[in-house]
């Protein structure tokens, strides 16, 4: 998609899968990508106005930087670039259940919907909710339910169940196979257990 000149249209012209709805599942940033299409065209002064007014501004976020699509949207599939901090906020913000000084800025339910495992009958996969991946992490004899973007090069915003702690790692292995093996190693083995020892 990414060398093409509309990723839109590269999208929508793809042939439709043979799959049954709700059996078989993959990623599909392509359709992350004709989201913030909709999105974009729907919203009275485009997505990069409305994110900036209804999340940036009242997160306190002041410094970032969208990838565009090549049509000048704002691309939904990865890219936005800001301060660790910045993105520690938008996980607590999650961890928050949408508040952020006493202000509702995300609804309740949209957040319970993006930390719900919609494939908890799949063994061999933790799982996906609404753009957050299920993982769990091990520390001793505790299983800590966590969600978390992924992003290219091992980057996460991790937003743990039952535990109040949301990390961030910004990594640059970028389309490296180990990126987010390497990342899960140091939050496993050197992160978690000095927060718990």
């Amino acid at each position: 998609m990414y060398p093409t000149d509309h990723w839109v249209k590269f999208t929508l012209n793809l042939p439709m899968t043979e799959n049954k709805i709700g059996k078989n599942w993959n990623y599909f940033t392509a359709g992350v990508v004709v989201t913030g299409d909709i999105l974009d065209k729907s919203l009275p002064k485009g997505l990069k106005d409305y994110a900036d007014k209804k999340l940036f501004r009242p997160l306190g976020i002041k410094s970032y930087k969208w990838q565009f699509t090549p049509q000048q949207k704002p691309s939904l599939a990865g890219g936005l670039r800001m301060r660790a901090l910045d993105f520690a906020k938008f996980g607590q913000l999650y961890k928050n259940k949408g508040s952020w000084n006493e202000k509702m800025i995300l609804n309740t339910n949209w957040i319970k919907k993006s930390f719900t495992n919609y494939f908890s009958d799949n063994k061999d996969f933790e799982g996906y909710g609404y753009l957050f991946w299920r993982k769990i992490y091990k520390v001793g004899n505790k299983n800590l339910e966590a969600y978390q973007c992924s992003g290219n090069g091992g980057n996460k915003i991790i937003v743990f169940v039952d535990v109040p702690i949301v990390m961030v790692i910004t990594a640059t292995a970028y389309n490296k196979p180990y990126a987010h093996s390497q990342v899960d190693k140091i939050i496993q083995e050197y992160l978690l257990p000095a927060i718990y020892e």
